[in-house]
């Protein structure tokens, strides 16, 4: 079976395909591969470009992208999207699918806070010209 980029709205990388309790074909519990929190609560702690993207049907989403070529030459967007504890870890989208594109930061990796440390205060005062006229 084909479907053709413009059918496509998103696909999701999941851990474990069927994983839901209960779902089952027909049953009105959630898919599992259903994206249930589609915005960020705070700011992402993850490196890349936080976007947030409007889909052709309407659909908001944001997600964290790669920090990368892909942004520019790629057939669309791979996101990391907000909950990365649910059952779906990636979210593809075709450009196909996207309305609108807004960049709403730029994460940075958090570097390893180095303690600054200062010079510890002499413990007793060196008299440099008693140095000096001793050596001669």
């Amino acid at each position: 079976m084909q479907i053709a980029w413009p059918e496509i709205k998103w696909v999701c990388y999941v851990r474990e395909a069927g994983s839901g309790e209960g779902w089952r074909s027909g049953s009105d519990a959630p898919s599992p591969e259903r994206l249930l929190r589609r915005r960020f609560l705070s700011r992402p702690r993850l490196a890349g470009i936080w976007l947030r993207l409007t889909l052709e049907d309407g659909d908001e989403l944001e997600g964290v992208a790669a920090n990368d070529r892909s942004l520019i030459d790629g057939s669309g967007l791979m996101l990391t999207p907000p909950d990365t504890r649910s059952n779906t870890q990636r979210v593809f989208i075709p450009n196909s699918a996207i309305r609108d594109l807004t960049i709403l930061g730029v994460m940075q990796p958090s570097a390893p806070r180095h303690r600054t440390t200062m010079d510890q205060p002499g413990l007793f005062l060196v008299d440099s010209s008693s140095e000096d006229s001793s050596s001669e």
